[in-house]
């Protein structure tokens, strides 16, 4: 059974302007929070006898007033981003640590730049871009048969992965502003690996287009599209649901310090999905139809 696909691409593009539309007046509002990695502050190494749940040491600093406290397990013990403390309040946080956990707690303080996070930011930009030329070219290479049109395929997979990972941003955004949820070096990798599963399933798509293109010459572009995305669906759906569960459970059972990394891919691996069925190929299908419409009214007399 061939489903109509493409000929509703209006209504999955409104579907995605309600999901981008709001992020981003959130993000232009500052709902974004940086975490303690981008604004400074001070790094807790604390060995444990026996090592505390996240949510239990989390729970502490809360107490000890520093609700903002990111927990982090590492070899030997773990590490806890929070604002900069006085001498005073690190006594008072390594008594407390002692009290609670035993007296055989080690705790060892150290000032957090926010330098690294920024070149981190940076180096992702430059990442994008780079790969998105990159990208561009490759897709452009592999529809070299079509002519300059194979450019259009590149440019819609550039889109469709920006669409991703402003879907996350913007969510990310909006539990910022109203439940104070802060980002961190994690929520930047989150956002560099969505954006490469995005591009993958669109390639899966495009590469299908290609294919049934070759073995139907002539043959109109959006029935093709409709065909080549019925025969992609079940291996794009299934392949993202297994990936799907397995972020579930590390949201759940993963702990405080990599619960939002797991939000933020569970966000971006169901909207790549999306975007690389309902978007992507529709982006291409309307760029035709504009070069249609534009061709036939040059040849038409005034």
């Amino acid at each position: 059974m061939l489903f109509h696909v493409v000929e509703r691409k209006w209504w999955y593009f409104l579907l995605s302007a309600l999901l981008i539309v709001p992020g981003v007046f959130f993000l232009a509002i500052g709902g974004l929070k940086p975490g303690i990695e981008f604004k400074g502050g001070s790094l807790l190494e604390i060995t444990f006898v026996t090592r505390p749940q996240d949510d239990d040491l989390k729970a502490l600093f809360t107490s000890l007033g520093h609700p903002e406290a990111t927990p982090q397990g590492v070899a030997g013990g773990v590490e806890v981003r929070t604002t900069e403390m006085l001498p005073a309040e690190l006594a008072k946080t390594e008594q407390a640590l002692k009290d609670r956990y035993g007296a055989d707690t080690r705790v060892n303080s150290s000032v957090v730049s926010p330098s690294f996070s920024v070149e981190l930011i940076q180096n992702a930009v430059k990442s994008i871009a780079l790969a998105s030329v990159l990208i561009v070219l490759l897709i452009a290479w592999a529809f070299r048969s079509f002519g300059w049109s194979a450019f259009r395929y590149g440019i819609a997979a550039i889109i469709s992965l920006l669409h991703d990972a402003a879907v996350v941003l913007g969510i990310f955004a909006i539990l910022g502003y109203f439940l104070n949820v802060e980002v961190d070096s994690l929520f930047v990798t989150a956002v560099l690996t969505i954006i490469g599963f995005s591009v993958h399933d669109t390639i899966v798509v495009f590469d299908r287009i290609r294919e049934n293109l070759r073995l139907n010459p002539g043959e109109a572009l959006n029935p093709v599209i409709n065909f080549s995305i019925m025969q992609t669906l079940a291996r794009s759906v299934i392949t993202s649901l297994t990936v799907v569960f397995t972020l579930l459970a590390l949201y759940l059972f993963g702990g405080y310090s990599v619960r939002n990394f797991a939000l933020a891919l569970l966000i971006g691996i169901v909207s790549g999905t999306y975007s690389s069925i309902f978007n992507a190929s529709q982006i291409v299908s309307l760029w035709q139809e504009v070069e249609d419409r534009l061709r036939h009214r040059a040849l038409t007399p005034a």
